[in-house]
């Protein structure tokens, strides 16, 4: 019974594989309530008990006395056991329970400020998936784990699976399980599903016992002062002050919960702690759980521990009635089932329609089923709850987001997920030094993520895992510290990779973690030589011993005036002061890393960083890679991103409450730094994905005057081909929004942009002189914003593309409107936007009313003589209207004619339809052609061939009219190019 006190015998890194079993085996799936699993759970326990933090109704238990008129106090006296059973069921009924369980239901059914920041908040009975639990036993703990991968372990059959209700079922023995150990590693939903069992109870759902009271063993943890446990209670639930006496002198059916164990220091030993069955004697708090462990205080009493693996061994196995293993979602099914209830909630998409918006909540399911069906390594992230909270969490962000305030950053999002897994909680309780947990993650695992982005590699060995965790071990303290870390939270942030052939490799549990470490180490200041090492710890000491020195060198040079005294105080201040310096060094090159890695030439053809995390959480569709081909280069561009979302003040600030502080004179010198290096490469053209980037990090960096100054520098502003999702909208109006100077150019080209989009944008937009709007699909309903655009009195723009959109006859009209008020417009291309003769006769109509538009291009419209011949003569009216396109439109020769005739010295007017300007060839034929071959592939090709033969016609009976050798030159050549392009049409070649 005693050999759970020996220690979990080690093992290599690989023995820390971990099954993932089959979906083929039968999972019951309770839905009814509780929150999202492996997130909330530390969070809400682990605050629920805090000393003065709660204020709790008071009650009574109270009963009719039979033939006495009125309620009075009853107290228990030790009887019959027909009277205990009267008592029994009258507590159990009494008003002091109910109100205990409503004011567990009510606490329990807060939502931490995660869940409101980053998603819809969920009711309790809403969202909540179990789940899988496994009976386990002490032997079972403590052998050594198979060396295995996941692969072979899914072949393995698994324990015997045992839901929540029947924990305290009778054992295979036939006696009754009084105390249960409930454990699992961090992330696989030990307190969530702790939470969900006293909800459960409060709802009535619970039959098995009448009173249930949880304890946070972290708040035990911070009181020695004796207390009683009848006091504890009370002090904890100030309503069940009259229960309380009933407890061990009457068959209630209670059942203590111990959430978090491994906060405790317990000793079983009679020599450490001493036996006590009254619950009315002080004892310190530590001293009440190993007693009511023992079954020597109130033994009738159930109790449900939960701890992490490496403290199951502090309770003696004779003291335990069943063990059971938390296995997260070790099956698919149960992963795809949570997605389909998170992502399918009411309240996911936003504000927006729900037409739309709940099918794009389907497809977002639809595709990250198939991808978990492929047997991604997102299956082996999800394996953990905490992940699966996370990835619906990142997906919301993703796609529906319409405004980003600053507590939605993607930096934010991850930090925050750290903080609902590790709020606050030490690596070994048992250990002198108290190390947070994520500070011994950030100071190791931090390192070899680092490591793995600076060699460009996601895949480690074994050999990788010793280098970096225990090629420093030199102390017995350290030993046993990484033993813990093993144990407890190895399997949260590495997991065995699935692709082929790197079965006995580790990568991250979700790819992103690792640029997070990766960042957070090397912010946090671990990223140093031995020399800046051993030169901070020397600088502590003489800074501290300079201080004492300084004092006896006062009182010294009152009574001996030695001339020496001062020099020798001055020379014990050098070396701080010099490493000061040195410290600041260390702050450039952070700065210097962070603007390196933001702007690598090799990264530039790559997506940007929003759209690299969309395809790593729902996959790419279409043929997969062969197994046996050379993967590409691994890319690393959340990397600097992280860096500057670290540095941001809320970030820091929940950095700090994990014990990895980040001080705010370190943040502003790096900050002042960047300046130097960050700002300059900015200024160099940047591709348009890497220019999303560029934003992106100033949104998550949150300093709006370093992003201010940055944004200044940018007077063109290239996105092109960038999908701009709302959320990169947002981030773009965010970021400009920090200055308010006008922007030369805006290139928003095929951007899948839509009505919405351009709502998000358009404080952006109206400080634009040239805006690009072209083949964006905008229809009416966004001319109408577009509109209201013009319209406005701060509104600058005045060069606008809309070519190659739906405009149509309504958006024409909105568009009509806006040009007969607006005073900026100077140049307009409705090239290719289904405009009509009749929305080109609205146009004409209001043009008349317009005083600066110089250019009208009203190509490719489908325009007959009527509409063409209407808009030239409102032109020639015009006071700066001068150049009207009007090519590739259904133009009759009486037409072209006509519009031949024009000349710019009498009519005041040009309009472009013909490669020919009478018997010469037009200044603009090669704008012609470039902008025929830019839109071909969005314009209808065998339209296309039959104006360019049209043209070409016309270029040589305009050849055959001239005389001028000069002339036919000139005509052979452009006809060579027509010619050229219709034979590339001709073959599918252009």
């Amino acid at each position: 019974a005693m050999q759970c006190q020996s220690c979990l015998p080690r093992g290599s890194w690989m023995q820390l594989h971990f099954s993932l079993p089959g979906s083929g085996v039968n999972r019951s799936v309770y839905l009814c309530a509780a929150s999202v699993p492996g997130t909330a759970g530390s969070y809400f326990l682990g605050k629920i008990l805090h000393a003065g933090s709660i204020s709790f109704f008071r009650g009574s238990v109270r009963h009719q006395g039979g033939g006495q008129g009125g309620s009075q106090e009853h107290v228990v006296q030790p009887g019959s056991s027909r009277q205990g059973l009267s008592h029994l069921r009258n507590v159990a009924s009494s008003d002091a329970i109910k109100k205990h369980q409503k004011s567990l239901s009510a606490w329990f059914s807060h939502q931490p400020n995660e869940e409101r920041q980053f998603g819809p908040s969920f009711s309790l009975d809403a969202v909540h998936v179990d789940p899988v639990i496994q009976e386990s036993s002490l032997e079972e703990i403590l052998k050594p784990s198979p060396d295995l991968t996941i692969q072979n372990q899914l072949q393995q059959p698994c324990s015997q699976v045992i839901s929540l209700q029947n924990l305290f079922d009778v054992d295979a023995c036939g006696r009754q399980v009084k105390n249960v150990v409930l454990y699992g590693t961090v992330g696989t939903g030990k307190s969530t599903l702790i939470k969900k069992m006293v909800v459960d109870w409060c709802h009535g759902r619970l039959p098995r016992f009448e009173l249930v009271i949880p304890f946070s063993c972290e708040d035990l943890s911070h009181s020695h002062a004796p207390i009683s446990l009848r006091r504890l209670i009370t002090k904890k639930y100030q309503h069940l002050r009259d229960v309380v006496p009933m407890l061990g002198a009457s068959n209630l059916k209670v059942l203590f919960i111990l959430n978090g164990l491994e906060r405790l220091n317990l000793d079983f030993r009679l020599a450490g702690t001493e036996l006590c069955c009254d619950p009315n004697e002080p004892v310190p708090p530590s001293a009440i759980v190993v007693n009511l462990l023992r079954k020597y205080l109130l033994p009738e009493a159930s109790i449900i521990v939960t701890t992490r693996p490496s403290a199951v061994r502090r309770i003696p196995g004779k003291y335990v009635g069943r063990y059971a293993k938390i296995c997260g979602f070790s099956d698919t099914n149960l992963q795809k089932l949570y997605f389909q209830m998170r992502l399918s909630q009411p309240g996911c998409s936003g504000e927006d329609g729900a037409g739309s918006s709940s099918g794009e909540q389907e497809n977002l399911v639809e595709m990250l089923s198939r991808n978990l069906e492929r047997h991604n390594q997102i299956a082996a992230a999800c394996f953990l709850p905490s992940y699966c909270w996370l990835v619906c969490t990142t997906l919301h962000f993703l796609y529906f987001t319409r405004t980003v305030p600053p507590s939605q950053t993607l930096t934010g999002i991850y930090t925050s997920f750290l903080r609902l897994n590790f709020s606050g909680e030490v690596l070994d309780s048992t250990d002198p030094t108290n190390i947070s947990m994520m500070n011994y993650v950030a100071k190791t695992v931090g390192k070899l993520a680092y490591e793995g982005v600076m060699s460009r590699k996601t895949c480690f060995s074994e050999d990788d895992l010793q280098q970096c965790f225990e090629v420093e071990m030199k102390t017995e303290s350290e030993l046993n510290l990484l033993e813990v870390f093993r144990s407890d939270v190895f399997r949260f942030f590495l997991t065995p990779c699935v692709q082929p052939g790197k079965e006995h490799t580790f990568v991250f549990t979700i790819p992103a973690m690792q640029e997070y470490l990766a960042a957070l180490y090397v912010v946090l200041g671990e990223k140093k030589t031995l020399a800046q090492r051993v030169g901070k710890e020397l600088s502590e000491v003489i800074g501290k011993v300079s201080e004492d020195v300084a004092v006896v060198l006062s009182i010294v040079s009152k009574v001996l005036p030695l001339r020496f005294l001062p020099v020798l105080f001055n020379l014990l201040k050098i070396f701080p002061r010099y490493f000061s310096r040195l410290s600041g060094k260390d702050r450039d090159a952070i700065a210097h890393t962070m603007a390196e890695e933001l702007f690598k030439e090799e990264d530039y053809n790559n997506d940007d960083v929003l759209d690299q995390i969309n395809f790593s959480i729902l996959g790419v569709e279409g043929p997969m890679c062969h197994p046996d081909e050379a993967p590409d280069d691994e890319v690393f561009e959340l990397f600097p991103i992280f860096m500057g979302g670290i540095l941001s003040r809320r970030n820091r600030a929940i950095l700090e409450q994990l014990g990895c502080s980040i001080k705010n004179l370190a943040a502003f010198e790096i900050a002042k730094a960047m300046k130097k290096t960050v700002i300059r490469n900015s200024r160099k053209g940047l591709p348009p994905s890497e220019l999303m980037d560029y934003l992106f990090f100033l949104h998550e960096f949150q300093n709006e005057r370093f992003t201010a100054e940055a944004i200044r520098s940018l007077r063109t502003v290239n996105l092109s081909s960038v999908k701009m999702t709302p959320l990169k909208c947002s981030v773009l109006a965010s970021v400009m929004g920090t200055t308010c100077h006008e922007v030369e150019e805006l290139n928003l080209t095929s951007c899948n942009l839509d009505t919405s989009s351009l709502r998000i944008l358009f404080p952006v937009l109206l400080r634009c002189k040239a805006l690009h709007l072209q083949l964006n699909s905008l229809g009416s309903d966004a001319c109408k914003e577009i509109r209201d655009l013009l319209l406005h009195d701060k509104c600058v723009v005045s060069n606008l593309r809309l070519a190659n959109n739906p405009v149509g006859m309504q958006g024409a009209q909105y568009l009509a409107e806006a040009l007969a008020s607006n005073r900026s417009l100077t140049h307009l291309s409705l090239l290719h936007t289904a405009l009509g003769n009749q929305g080109t006769e609205v146009i004409a109509q209001h043009l008349a009313k317009n005083q600066h538009l110089q250019e009208l291009n009203l190509g490719y419209n489908s325009l007959t003589d009527t509409a063409a011949l209407r808009v030239v003569e409102v032109a020639k009216k015009h006071m700066t209207l001068d150049k009207v396109h009007l090519y590739f439109n259904d133009i009759s020769e009486d037409g072209k004619r006509a519009l031949h005739s024009l000349r710019m010295d009498r009519d005041g007017v040009r309009a472009l339809v013909f490669l020919t300007a009478g018997t010469d060839v037009s200044d603009y034929w090669s704008n012609i052609l470039n902008v025929v071959q830019r839109n071909l592939p969005f314009w209808d090709r065998e339209r296309v061939r039959q104006h360019l033969a049209l043209l070409l016609q016309d270029l040589e009976s305009s050849r055959r009219q001239t005389t001028n050798p000069w002339r036919k030159a000139k005509f052979l050549r452009v006809e060579s190019e027509v010619k050229k392009m219709l034979g590339k049409l001709q073959h599918g070649t252009l």
